[in-house]
């Protein structure tokens, strides 16, 4: 049975059905593969982070063996950005802990293909009980589904940025009628322009922090009224500022 590691890490569900399906479907199509993972990350920095799908508790160990010590196929197949091959691990004394690891549970052969689309990286890491039985897989069926699944990971990353980025567009479209609003009314009642109004307006939202929006919703709601006092306000809210000698019109920040 495919077992998926509690510790995945945040990300949606579909891609981590994609990494199950992929190490299932490279131990239906290679006879010669006792079991399989696959690993997904952002690329180098997020390695400690990377979700993991296996197709036995045991292949999870040894990946995580990998990404704990920083060495192993996993590492140098990412580093290269070619396949890994082990032909026999008991005289392959490239990865110590890895080695040990895999001994221990009877694998003798692994074949690690890395993909990068996207900026991410999906690596996946086949296993054998038997010497040998591994050497062609770089160029087999499990490279082709490698490839597919990483193109189907790199399609999703895309649409959910394409659907972040409407909905910025959407709340942008939503908020701007009340930020033109708020700007009529400080061009009213400060008599200054357009661009001046503007300018006041994105000013009082940094100074107090506030989205643009908020700040202009607030003087709508308002009508205007004490809108020299909230333009003027310092950072914090923390009241007017002091207004000039005299009693003369305050002037406008811009």
């Amino acid at each position: 049975m495919l077992i998926a590691p509690d510790h995945e890490g945040p990300g949606p569900a579909p891609a981590a059905r994609r990494l199950q399906r992929l190490a299932e479907q490279c131990v239906r199509f290679l006879p010669a593969c006792c079991g399989a993972a696959v690993t997904l990350g952002g690329g180098e920095a997020e390695r400690d982070e990377r979700r993991t799908a296996a197709t036995h508790p045991d292949l999870a160990a040894l990946v995580g063996v990998q990404l704990a010590t920083g060495d192993g196929p996993i590492t140098a197949a990412l580093d290269s950005g070619g396949p890994v091959v082990a032909g026999d691990l008991l005289h392959d004394a490239r990865w110590p802990a890895f080695r040990a690891a895999a001994l221990g549970v009877g694998v003798r052969a692994t074949a690690t293909l890395p993909f990068h689309r996207a900026g991410a990286s999906l690596a996946l890491h086949l296993y054998g009980f038997r010497p040998g039985s591994l050497t062609g897989a770089a160029h087999g069926p499990a490279a082709a589904l490698g490839a597919e699944a990483a193109a189907g990971l790199a399609r999703d990353r895309r649409h959910r940025a394409a659907l972040a980025e409407v909905g910025q567009l959407e709340s942008a479209l939503r908020s701007r009628p009340v930020i033109d609003q708020a700007a009529g009314i400080v061009m009213h009642v400060l008599d200054c322009g357009a661009d001046e109004a503007y300018a006041a307006l994105r000013r009082s939202s940094q100074l107090t922090n506030r989205k643009l929006a908020d700040v202009a919703a607030g003087i709508v709601r308002a009508r205007g009224r004490d809108l020299r006092e909230e333009l003027a306000r310092p950072a914090g809210g923390a009241g007017a500022a002091p207004g000039p000698p005299n009693g003369e019109p305050p002037q406008m920040f811009v």
